[in-house]
């Protein structure tokens, strides 16, 4: 049997005494901790050296991963010297540390998705300690916090960044060790005060938490429920005291980089010195591919601990929100006093004026949680510009200001944004902000043209005008009103799969021509008009989907021409019609396109809709955060059909529902569907008048 001691300066509560079988052979562990007293640690070692096979050394400071090349030779001078005047092999576990946080970080990112750590904000309590696992976690986010300054000197300043970390580490850390006595945060109260705030508030505001096992309470005895609350913390060697700990303060996950391989936790030092002694190496002879044989024979994964005793995952997005009308920019603060004391006039220049506001924070949103466990949360972010403004100022204009809004969001760990229906002003439809955002991005077009099409079936199955066949197409006329842009060119395809026929109305001639040359040869069935005028044809239609306003003059929709009974879904926003039009053909169902409702228990700021409702565009970013798809989505004008499918597929999947199918005034009733049907039969049928010839006639026949 071979014998392990670990020699640590952290409390003797932890000091163990066991038996266990490690790489096929019989060992001994035992554990002595110095209670902080490296006198006692020091004679500690004496003892036990040559009486072990190896020697573990644990809660020592660990030397820094990053440094001046003094520093760090200085350092492994002393432990070399150490080791020269010792019979057994001794170990700090650098070598393992080293591996293992790699293999950990890299492990966790490919177990969860492959993006879990994308784009998270991670506080380290010390980077110099923890360099390893900031290096890997750099690869996955640029939100990185290093609280070094503050923690080692006591310096109100946050390193932001691993270039900030290695000037860090090269210049000012190794000049402040040559200080005679005490650290700047001694040498006032306030300072330490401000310190302790600075810290908090970071931890608040981070995701995930990095905490060396070496002064682990040091650095989180402070803290509580308010800081720790719903947070990941990435540690080594959780003890049950620590894991405790943390349960108590809400932690959701802890990700402990030293894996557990025996019924008791052990230091990192402790398994390089039994990987030692059971290959007889020495800490000289010992490579980082030994390590990785015996790491993969034996899978030692890093450890997931979940203390609150469920699986949890949250992944976040943001959303770009803009006012559909200067009735809208009253939602927003400064704008709503501003226009209390304007006279309506004034209302021109406030409108502009909060065109060229920066992008802020209109709101978060939380509680959205799907049947799969994943959570949702993210912020929404308004743009003061309206429609109006935004085709006044050109794309150029609105990708700037969304440029903005994609680096707020990068700043506050968003994974993914959508930009909403914005693409008439865009353009290119988000390619432009696609290409420049630091995070993945989508319209949302999508699973709006999805949501369209699902609330215009589901009308008219309510409805009931329309004979429906399972599994046949339905012996209809519908129309597509700004057939070629992202959203109607969706539409037509879906329509083509579903009715006999289908008219294209749009103002560009050659893109009317290639979009029905594509979808006949996705469906040859189908039987496809095209046109530049919607008057021309509106008056036989049963369902007309309006995805563009811009129809004007001769292409204008008069409500008056409608078919009874014919169902329009209004996809703008703002929407073309008015609740003053629907008033004046009560025969006709006008619909506001889809709106989605979203699963779990849902909060934000009122967006124009009920509780718990969301756009579709909206909807689409949170199924891509629900699903951990952070990519470019749904972005630029040719959209792809197999991804309005797949969002589909994926907002069922996570219990995204058609929310009750709204009219232009509010949700439409069982009782509004059925006396729109009724009032549509009534006008359908010919009058009385015509349908029986005048006696005096028949008599002169």
């Amino acid at each position: 049997m071979k014998t392990i001691a670990n020699i640590s300066l952290g409390s003797d509560r932890d000091d163990y005494d066991f038996n266990t079988q490690f790489m096929g052979q019989d060992f001994r562990l035992l554990r002595f901790g110095a209670n902080g007293d490296s006198d006692k640690a020091a004679e500690l070692i004496k003892e036990w050296d040559s009486r072990v096979d190896a020697i573990g050394l644990g809660s020592f400071t660990a030397p820094y991963g990053l440094g001046m090349k003094g520093l760090k030779r200085r350092e492994a001078e002393k432990l070399n010297r150490l080791r020269k005047q010792l019979s057994s092999p001794l170990t700090t576990g650098d070598t393992l540390r080293e591996v293992s946080h790699e293999w950990s970080i890299r492990h966790i990112q490919h177990k969860f998705g492959n993006n879990y750590f994308n784009n998270k904000r991670i506080l380290f309590f010390s980077g110099m300690i923890t360099t390893p696992l900031a290096r890997i976690l750099s690869e996955y986010t640029d939100n990185l916090t290093f609280c070094d300054p503050i923690t080692e000197n006591g310096i109100p300043k946050f390193l932001t960044s691993m270039d900030d970390l290695k000037l860090y580490a090269k210049g000012l850390h190794d000049i402040l060790g040559w200080l005679p006595s005490k650290k700047f945060s001694n040498f006032a109260f306030p300072i330490q005060n401000y310190n302790d705030f600075l810290i908090s508030k970071a931890i608040q505001e981070a995701q995930i938490i990095v905490a060396p096992y070496y002064k682990f309470y040091n650095y989180l005895g402070r803290c509580g429920l308010k800081e720790l609350g719903r947070k990941v913390v990435i540690t080594a060697t959780a003890y049950d005291d620590r894991v405790n700990f943390l349960k108590e303060r809400g932690v959701d996950m802890i990700i402990d980089t030293t894996p557990k391989i025996m019924e008791k936790v052990v230091g990192v030092s402790v398994l390089e010195a039994m990987i030692m002694a059971g290959l007889d190496k020495t800490p000289e002879t010992l490579t980082s591919d030994d390590l990785l044989e015996v790491i993969t024979d034996l899978r030692m994964d890093p450890r997931v601990i979940y203390p609150q005793g469920e699986a949890r995952r949250v992944n976040r997005f943001a959303f770009v929100v803009y006012p559909l009308s200067r009735e809208y920019l009253k939602n927003f603060k400064p704008v709503k006093l501003a226009s209390k004391f304007s006279p309506k006039s004034g209302m021109d220049a406030i409108e502009k004026i909060a065109a060229y506001s920066p992008p802020f924070i209109y709101s978060k949103v939380t509680g959205v949680k799907s049947p799969t466990g994943v959570e949702a949360e993210g912020w929404l972010i308004a743009l003061g510009a309206t429609p109006r403004q935004m085709l006044a100022h050109g794309p150029e204009f609105l990708n700037n200001r969304l440029l903005k809004a994609t680096e707020m969001a990068k700043n506050m760990g968003a994974q993914i944004i959508g930009l909403g229906t914005l693409t008439k002003p865009l353009g290119d439809a988000g390619e432009t902000v696609a290409k420049l955002s630091n995070i993945p991005v989508t319209t949302g077009n999508s699973y709006s043209a999805s949501a369209a099409m699902w609330a215009a079936a589901e009308a008219v199955r309510k409805l009931g005008l329309i004979k429906m066949d399972k599994g046949k197409k339905m012996k209809a006329k519908t129309m597509v009103i700004g057939a070629t842009g992202a959203v109607g060119s969706v539409c037509c395809r879906l329509l083509a799969t579903a009715f006999d026929e289908v008219y294209m109305i749009d103002i560009h001639h050659a893109e009317l021509l290639a979009l029905k040359e594509w979808i006949m040869n996705e469906t040859p069935e189908v039987n496809i008009q095209i046109s530049t005028r919607a008057d021309k044809f509106l008056a036989d239609m049963d369902v007309v989907i309006l995805t563009s306003a811009a129809m004007k003059g001769k292409n204008a929709i008069d409500i008056h021409t409608v078919k009874p009974g014919c169902v329009i879904t209004d996809v703008n926003r703002p929407l073309y019609f008015t609740a003053k039009d629907a008033k004046k053909r009560p025969d006709v169902l006008i619909i506001a396109s889809g709106e989605i409702t979203l699963p779990g228990e849902p909060e934000m700021r009122d967006i124009g809709l009920p509780p718990g409702v969301a756009y579709a565009s909206l909807a689409e970013t949170i199924v891509l955060a629900l699903e951990g798809r952070f990519e470019n989505f749904s972005v630029g004008r040719n959209m792809e059909w197999q991804k309005v499918s797949e969002i589909y597929k994926m907002g069922l999947k996570h219990d995204m529902q058609l929310a009750g199918i709204s009219g232009l005034d509010g949700p439409i009733s069982d009782t509004d569907f059925k006396r729109v049907r009724e009032l549509a039969i009534k006008s359908r049928k010919p009058s009385r008048q015509k349908k029986k010839s005048s006696p005096s006639k028949s008599r002169k026949k």
